[in-house]
């Protein structure tokens, strides 16, 4: 029988592991869904214990979710090619983008039906068959059917997460609530697990009432202005932004967390905001409802939570940029730049990491540096956009003559590949010059 059902150490570990990184790395979605599956998809079905911390693959905490029972789909259609690519992955790559769709599909239900049950090894080998050594056979759980929300995402190095387009991963918990003629099955894991075919669709989220929730993400603050948005009747792919001069901007999202968005203020440096969100159809949220909120007191710095949420109030008129002229007096400051760093990317042996770099002044920068030290022995063997050094533990990283100049707000990144294992930075440090 195949006992390696259960995908518990790669994802919540790994992410544990770097949970005090704030994690800012942004790229626009400038390009169409790419992922839009048939319906019913079919596919085989693994099962994991939790999201990893302090988020899960769609940016928000496990007790965030709209519901107990959550999933995980793949990032990458990559069958037979093991290999970790970027993410979110770019249209040059769009081949390679998996159901995740670089998150697009983060925040809708799924309605998932149990199939066959494998009686053979079913351990994700590369390379190897689904249920080797064994066959495919029916019994009574198949049928049963439970709603899930789509909260992870699947980018392991294994057959299950590659090789199979339609493969889900569930939540180990929910494992006993699907239902079969109304009744839970109760006992479906672990004897009757085994990994099993299954078909899901996409469902509108069920008995929904009530609005969205919002809230900051860990580290947000000022010039970092980092949302989440969840309790969405059709999930989520995209958020607008009111901007300072009185327009609708598209928001960043977040690396591929697709709940999680960077947004600017109605004001210059203020901590007023106001958005408007388009879901899973790229039509805005009940008929393009704004919503107003600002920056709690406590997140002026940084917030500290994994999640802090707000209070909104919501309306449909428009504000529009002030046109009476008015006169300031400001007293001139220095150039400043602030950086955030996360995990894209973990293997035996080494890690991935990338940056971000943000100018937080008022006017533009010439050049930047970032410093920042190892927990271990790990070293920077490769690198790009930054010219690094490292001292012992200690690392030092400067622009490159292409990416130095900054406007006020711009941001550009730099990554490296490192050796050992990843575990959270210390004293990271952006100066500006």
């Amino acid at each position: 029988m195949g006992s390696a059902s259960r995908r518990l150490a790669a994802r919540p570990i790994a992410l544990a592991a770097v949970a005090l990184l704030v994690l800012g790395v942004s790229v626009l979605w400038p390009w169409k869904s790419t992922a839009a599956p048939a319906s019913p998809v079919t596919g085989y079905a693994t099962h994991f214990d939790a999201l990893g911390a302090p988020y899960g693959g769609c940016g928000l905490p496990q007790e965030m979710l709209d519901a107990p029972d959550f999933v995980a789909l793949n990032v990458y259609n990559t069958p037979g090619d093991y290999s970790f690519y970027p993410r979110p992955l770019p249209p040059s790559q769009a081949a390679k983008i998996g159901l995740w769709d670089n998150g697009r599909n983060c925040g809708r239900f799924v309605q998932v039906t149990i199939g066959d049950y494998c009686t053979g090894v079913n351990d994700g080998a590369p390379g190897q068959p689904f249920c080797r050594n064994g066959s495919w056979v029916t019994d009574g759980y198949a049928g049963a059917q439970l709603t899930m929300v789509v909260a992870d995402s699947c980018g392991d190095a294994n057959a299950w997460c590659r090789d199979d387009p339609g493969h889900l991963d569930l939540s180990t918990a929910s494992l006993n609530r699907f239902v079969k003629n109304g009744v839970p099955v109760g006992d479906l894991n672990p004897a009757h697990w085994n990994n099993r075919r299954i078909s899901w669709s996409y469902v509108a989220a069920p008995a929904y009432t009530g609005d969205l929730k919002l809230g900051f993400l860990q580290g947000a603050q000022r010039y970092w202005t980092a949302i989440a948005v969840s309790h969405l009747p059709n999930g989520v792919h995209g958020v607008e932004y009111l901007g300072a001069d009185g327009t609708w901007q598209q928001a960043q999202p977040d690396s591929d967390m697709g709940q999680a968005f960077l947004i600017g203020p109605t004001a210059t440096a203020g901590t007023a905001y106001a958005i408007r969100v388009l879901d899973a159809s790229d039509a805005l949220v009940n008929d393009g409802r704004v919503y107003r909120f600002g920056l709690p007191d406590q997140c002026l710095s940084g917030c500290a939570a994994a999640y802090t949420g707000v209070a909104y109030t919501t309306g449909t008129s428009t504000p529009t940029a002030t046109t009476t002229p008015t006169t300031t007096t400001t007293t001139p400051a220095g150039p400043s730049c602030a950086v955030t760093a996360s995990v894209t990317s973990t293997w035996s042996g080494g890690h991935q990491l990338e940056f971000t770099v943000r100018n937080t002044g008022p006017a533009a920068l010439s050049g930047w540096t970032t410093a920042f030290s190892f927990a271990g022995a790990q070293q920077v063997t490769n690198s790009w956009n930054a010219v690094p050094s490292q001292t012992g533990s200690q690392v030092q990283a400067a622009n490159q003559a292409y990416n130095g100049t900054l406007a006020a707000g711009a941001t550009t990144t730099w990554g490296a590949v490192v050796t050992g294992a990843a575990q959270p930075l210390t004293g990271l440090a952006c100066t500006a010059r």
